[in-house]
Order: structure tokens, then C-alpha cells, then sequence
């Protein structure tokens, strides 16, 4: 009998689909409302400021965002912003909600051929029902054996994923756009990590070296790299 076939965790968002440009489209209409009150560099700083404070309680996603935003601008504007231009941010956070699921390039069929090969599992972090609507809205849910929509993704988390899964680190292979969240902790397992970096990461899973990982990490340019660089692993 041969050894194990890899199992595959894919993230979701700006892995699969497009996300940070929609929050990047809102911050700049956000730095535009609030630009008569402080300049876009003390506008982003609070913001991002109050994001993290708040990431405890209300987690990551559009809703968490949107509340951050709305208590930012009631500070920096110390109360005085109108009830209409609050209106106008909630406006945003629901247009962020319903808005259409644009996959990237390349994504459609690689995943496809992909879970012909190997068990794909979906390993994502966010708002549960904005995650499941994403997915759902995707064309992707059938070729993923599992999901997971996890409130933090760290080594503890993924551990107990793979434990839920009967995968042992040495098998899997997580690919994702965010070394800190999708690459660091499965290496920290055991595992191994394909990076596909996207062309916006938010300023809260920027990690500035790659890390060394003694051929147990792959940095590729595109997904339709992976099915070649899967190959290269040890199963």
C-alpha cells in the first residue's frame, strides 16, 4: 500500500474570489466622507486602530468592518457627523454584502481538476453566513469534501481542523494569498504551504519575510501553478 494521498485546504477570499478590492473601493469612499474632518492618513490609522481593537468581539468580515467604520467617523468627527452620512456607511456594508462573487482568474478549473486528484478541503476565516453566501455563489461548494469557517486561523485552529479531518500535517497542503493567516501556522505543524500572494493584502496579515521551510513551502505567481507544484511534495 502506498502512502497517503495530499489533502488540500484552500482560503477563500482573494484565493479563490476577489475581496480586498471591494473593502479597498470603501475605504476610499470612507477616506472621501470623512476628508473634511482629517487627512486620509489619520482617517486609516484610526480606522485600522479600531479594527483591531474590535477583532475580538466582532471578528473578521464585512459586518465587523462596518461597525469599526461607523465608530471611527462618530470619533473623528467627535459626534457631529449627520445621521445621513452614517446611513451612507451602513449603505456600503450592505452593497459589500450582496456583492456578486467574481472568481480569480484561473480558479474555475484548476480547482476542478485538482479535487479529481486529491480531497479539498476549504479552510476560511470570516462571517459565517457572508462565507457560506460566497461559496454558495461561486460555483465551487461541489468540489470541496469539507468546510471550514473558522473565527481565527493559527496553529490551534488548524490543528483541530486536521484533527476533525483525520489529515496528518506531513499530507497537507494549505494554499492561500496570506502567509500569516494560510502559510505560517500549517508550517509550524508540520505541513506544507503554497503562497499565491494577491495584489492588495490588508495591513493586519501583511508578513514581510517569506519563510524557510525546508522544501515544505512553494511560492507561486498564479493558481494555475499549483497542479504542477502539488506534484513536487512528497505524499
Amino acid at each position: 500500500m502506498g502512502a497517503p494521498k495530499l489533502t488540500l485546504g484552500f482560503d477563500a477570499d482573494d484565493t479563490l474570489w476577489h475581496n480586498e478590492t471591494i473593502f479597498e473601493a470603501v475605504h476610499e469612499r470612507y477616506r472621501a466622507l470623512l476628508g473634511r474632518y482629517h487627512d486620509t492618513e489619520t482617517v486609516d490609522r484610526t480606522l485600522f486602530a479600531t479594527e483591531m481593537r474590535n477583532l475580538e468581539l466582532y471578528g473578521y468580515g464585512v459586518k465587523g468592518f462596518t461597525l469599526s467604520a461607523v465608530e471611527t467617523a462618530i470619533a473623528l468627527t467627535d459626534g457631529k457627523i449627520p445621521a445621513a452620512e452614517i446611513q451612507q456607511l451602513i449603505e456600503s456594508g450592505r452593497e459589500m454584502l450582496a456583492h456578486p462573487v467574481e472568481l480569480l482568474e484561473g480558479v474555475a478549473e484548476t480547482v476542478a481538476a485538482l479535487a479529481a486528484e486529491y480531497r479539498l478541503l476549504l479552510i476560511t476565516k470570516g462571517d459565517l453566513r457572508d462565507q457560506e453566501r460566497k461559496l454558495a455563489k461561486s460555483g465551487l461548494a461541489e468540489n470541496f469534501a469539507a468546510v471550514e469557517i473558522l473565527s481565527e486561523k493559527d496553529e490551534a485552529t488548524y490543528a483541530a481542523v486536521l484533527r476533525r479531518h483525520a489529515v496528518a500535517p506531513e499530507h497537507f497542503v494549505m494554499i492561500g494569498n496570506s502567509l500569516k493567516s494560510d502559510i505560517l501556522p500549517v508550517l509550524a505543524l508540520g505541513g506544507a504551504g503554497a503562497h499565491i500572494p494577491y495584489h492588495l493584502t490588508w495591513a493586519a496579515e501583511r508578513v514581510e519575510t517569506a519563510p524557510a521551510a525546508n522544501g515544505r513551502f512553494r511560492q507561486l505567481e498564479h493558481i494555475r501553478e499549483l497542479p504542477a507544484a502539488i506534484t513536487q511534495w512528497p505524499t
